[in-house]
């Protein structure tokens, strides 16, 4: 007894230093995940990689092209599509439920948008070639048609009892075939203009707006984290020092602001501002630069992780959920509409599927037959690493997107140094497996629901 007693005070002080602090031990293990990735394809590679290692290890590290402007900023328009999808697939999975239609139903409002775009607007309804109207018309059809569809999918599975990976699983064999039928197998384009700018390249904001936004964002963080603490202090629940308060802000200012410096590291090259110039009627200055800027289609998945969290943490919807996942029987009892809430659930994931169909089609330019392939689960992937538990009750948005990330770095950063495609996928699912092996563990030894 004596000889125990001084090894469980420290333990119990440790324990009592993590809870005051709040820290997430499975969002710093994902970030050092990141961090590991992003590291190891950034070292030199190539025949004189070990030559240079001897000589030089400062200069192997900076060789790498990972860690560049140019592909971080393409890394998160890539990374864009899927991670929208992937906040509402934590929604579907902690209602215990499967979405494997996710692609089918991206490819479906895909071939919407591209038959309005290139065929019936401009042709049949006369709206000519960069009307106003073309892009706002085409987005909210696709809206509405992945909306429809997810309902309907929700409706089956809430209402008529079908499991939701039958539903899911046909789904992905209709939609994706429904894609082709109505585009005739043919690829579509070329695309609006101003529905382009939603695809990142061609619409991106700029470094002063850029700026501008950051700093938006920053404030808006150091008000939510004094907003969060005077409420526990109102309430009379227990608070994070204060020098962990300023930790946070430190990294949430540092995390955002490097954001953007990054993409506004990013120049826009001479060639093509050459021609913009031209189509002005104007010579480019010498030395003239201009940044990218912060890419639309990032702003639009920052801005749905917002409302994501924010129907996650804040409102009776968000709070059924969680509850009709963490023990459906009990929300049936409280009066929870629990196949209702499944429609809902649906529609919402159907809607996220179409936005996300809108960022593809305008990073790719035109609608192809295979848009959305294998996006399932690359979604599902990103879910599950983020921490969205599969027995339900348990997911954040925030480690979705999360999870989302480490997936397109791994695949980019393969595909960077030449790994054939096959074998990408081979990593990619030991990955996916490896990461729910982990997470059993964790949850075991946290004494959560596995």
């Amino acid at each position: 007894m004596t000889d125990a007693a001084p090894n469980a005070a420290p333990q119990q002080g440790k324990r009592n230093l993590l809870q005051k602090i709040e820290i997430d031990s499975r969002l710093l293990g994902m970030i050092g995940a990141l961090v590991v990735i992003c590291l190891t394809f950034q070292l030199k590679t190539g025949s004189d990689a070990q030559a240079t290692f001897v000589l030089n290890p400062l200069a192997w590290l900076a060789d790498g092209r990972f860690l560049t402007p140019r592909n971080l900023f393409n890394l998160s328009i890539q990374t864009a599509s899927v991670a929208i999808m992937a906040t509402g697939m934590v929604f579907v999975i902690v209602t215990r439920h499967i979405d494997l239609s996710v692609g089918a139903v991206l490819a479906t409002a895909s071939a919407v948008m591209g038959v309005l775009q290139v065929w019936l607007l401009p042709k049949t309804l006369g709206l000519g070639i960069g009307h106003p109207m073309i892009a706002p018309i085409t987005i909210l059809a696709g809206l509405a048609a992945g909306t429809a569809i997810g309902a309907f999918n929700g409706w089956l599975i809430g209402y008529q009892r079908i499991p939701a990976f039958i539903v899911t699983l046909g789904g992905l064999l209709v939609w994706r075939n429904v894609g082709w039928y109505l585009t005739s197998g043919q690829t579509l384009g070329p695309l609006d203009d101003k529905f382009m700018l939603f695809g990142g390249v061609e619409g991106t904001l700029g470094d002063t707006i850029s700026w501008g936004l950051g700093g938006l964002a920053v404030a808006s963080a150091i008000w939510a984290l004094w907003r969060a603490r005077a409420d526990r202090l109102r309430h009379g629940f227990p608070v994070k020092p204060v020098w962990a308060e300023f930790a946070l802000a430190a990294i949430a200012i540092s995390a955002i602001m490097g954001f953007v410096a990054v993409v506004n590291a990013y120049e826009i090259p001479v060639g093509r501002l050459r021609r913009t110039f031209e189509a002005r009627g104007e010579a480019l200055p010498e030395g003239y630069s201009e940044a990218f800027g912060l890419p639309i289609s990032v702003l639009i998945l920052v801005l749905v992780a917002i409302a994501m969290t924010v129907i996650a943490r804040r409102t009776r919807f968000g709070r059924y959920i969680f509850a009709a996942g963490g023990n459906p029987d009990a929300a049936e009892l409280s009066g929870i509409n629990t196949r209702m809430l499944t429609v809902k659930v649906f529609a919402l994931m159907g809607f996220l599927c179409a936005l996300s169909a809108v960022v593809a089609q305008a990073r790719l330019a035109n609608h192809t037959n295979d848009i959305g392939t294998l996006d399932e689960l690359r979604v599902i992937a990103a879910a599950v690493i983020g921490g969205t538990a599969l027995s339900g009750g348990i997911g954040t948005i925030y480690g979705a997107i999360l999870g989302a990330v480490i997936m397109q770095s791994l695949q980019s950063g393969m595909a960077m140094v030449g790994v054939d495609a096959p074998f990408q996928n081979i990593i990619v699912g030991l990955v996916l497996v490896l990461a729910v092996w982990i997470d059993i563990q964790y949850r075991k030894r946290t004494g959560e629901k596995i």
